[in-house]
């Protein structure tokens, strides 16, 4: 009787202990899960066109094996429809688009010591999608002359249009794989469990990350750090969550006889094809703002803008800008972002507005307040106006003039005027021109 109460007791402890692992959810989102499938399939459409994939079928389909016993560990809610490749690069990196895309270079799986490190890698790509990474930073973007669906009108069409250059979709630089480090350590510990929960020694993740940070640095691979900036303490995290999760098994798997033949396959294949040499990116300033106005009328805003300018729509997302107005990877640089912020129990105009900011300052860590809340009007609306000093996409600093003012109690309705600082007195009088019609119903 002893025997079983000790064993029920053990069992309680165990299920107490797991229990105890670091929730993580997704965070701030203006995409729908949809949207992150639909979003992933065009960028992915365009990655294919410009990257060399694997098509020995032993290494793609022993990748896609592994992949399906990751993402049958991982807490998949939206049922994201994970697809994996190789990539035909001996750069060590790996990538995942929103919705499920993941792509791993070969340069990574050569560099493995074992399946349980190329299983870390891409448990920590398989959380960057779960976690909805690459869309909950494009929409951080959206409060600021980023992606903000700027490229609908200005760029391109469709969905990926808010996110994506006109030339391609894809480019390591885009904003959907741009991660903060706490972005990469939320993956950490969540390729960590779903490591865990899979069998494989759990370390094995930050172990290959700083093997490489170690063994490679000043090489190749600066590209993967340059895309997955390193959190602090990983390894201290890692453990920690660890020792949250459950404890370590005693003989966790570590390597496989397909990881190996798998590698020994790449490494026998020729070197890849050169990459073409990029092109000149140097974008040229856009023509300045037409003194002619033109009518624009949405979602209760009524105003006039420069003709030669168009306007972008994406539900309460509104850009106005000239073509040429954003750069080859989707940022703005020149014309005036509309939308809504939702502040949370916001008391008063100055508390809905420092929200704001703080959000801001999550997504944009470039920025710069110049100067603040200083008093103003729209529409005869009390509002407030501040400058603030961002990096350029066109080069150099731009300057960001926000206006915000509260349309509501759970709407802070905000105007943002982008132009490069050198650039800004040429744009002053279409912003105010612009800010001086605007009629609110």
């Amino acid at each position: 009787m002893k025997t079983r109460f000790f064993i029920i007791a053990l069992i309680l402890v165990t299920m107490t202990v797991r229990a105890e692992r670091t929730r993580l959810k997704p965070g701030f989102n203006t995409f729908s899960p949809a949207q992150d499938i639909e979003l992933g399939k065009q960028a992915a459409q365009d990655a294919e066109k410009q990257l060399n994939l694997i098509t020995d079928r032993d290494v793609t389909n022993y990748l896609t094996s592994l992949g399906a016993q990751l993402v049958a560990r991982a807490p998949n809610e939206n049922k994201f429809p994970f697809t994996f490749k190789v990539v035909d690069e001996k750069e060590i990196n790996a990538f995942a688009l929103p919705g499920g895309p993941v792509y791993v270079n070969r340069g990574a799986i050569e560099a493995a010591d074992n399946e349980a490190q190329i299983a870390g890698v891409m448990g920590h790509e398989i959380s960057h999608v779960i976690l909805r990474h690459g869309t909950n930073q494009a929409s951080k973007g959206q409060l600021i002359g980023g992606i903000g669906g700027a490229l609908g009108g200005i760029l391109g069409g469709g969905a990926l249009g808010q996110v994506a250059s006109a030339g391609g979709a894809f480019a390591a630089s885009s904003v959907l794989l741009k991660y903060s480090r706490d972005a990469e350590s939320q993956a950490d510990l969540m390729g960590t469990q779903i490591l865990y929960d899979a069998g494989y020694a759990p370390r094995a993740m930050a172990e290959f990350f700083d093997k490489l940070a170690r063994e490679h640095k000043g090489s190749s691979v600066e590209q993967f750090f340059s895309n997955h900036p390193i959190p602090e303490n990983r390894i201290a995290k890692v453990n920690a969550e660890i020792s949250k999760i459950g404890p370590e098994p005693t003989n966790p798997k570590n390597d496989t006889p397909e990881f190996q033949r798998a590698k020994k396959l790449l490494l026998a294949m020729p070197e890849p094809k050169p990459k073409p040499k990029p092109a000149d990116n140097t974008t040229a300033a856009p023509a300045p703002p037409s003194t002619r106005m033109t009518n624009f009328a949405m979602a209760g805003i009524e105003l006039q803008h420069p003709d030669n300018w168009k306007a972008v729509i994406n539900g309460t997302h509104i850009v106005l800008g000239p073509p040429g107005g954003a750069d080859a990877g989707g940022n703005l640089g020149y014309g005036m972002i509309i939308d809504v912020f939702k502040p949370q129990a916001a008391r008063s105009l100055d508390d809905a507005t420092s929200q704001f900011f703080d959000s801001l300052r999550q997504g944009n860590p470039d920025i710069k307040i110049v100067r603040s809340r200083v008093q103003t009007r729209v529409d005869g609306r009390q509002a407030q106006l501040t400058d603030v000093s961002n990096v350029s996409p066109f080069g150099g600093t731009e300057t960001d003039i926000i206006i915000t003012l509260l349309r509501s109690t759970t709407e802070l309705l905000y105007f943002v005027q982008v132009a490069p600082t050198k650039s800004m007195p040429q744009y002053q009088q279409a912003f105010q021109s612009i800010m001086n019609s605007v009629r609110l119903r």
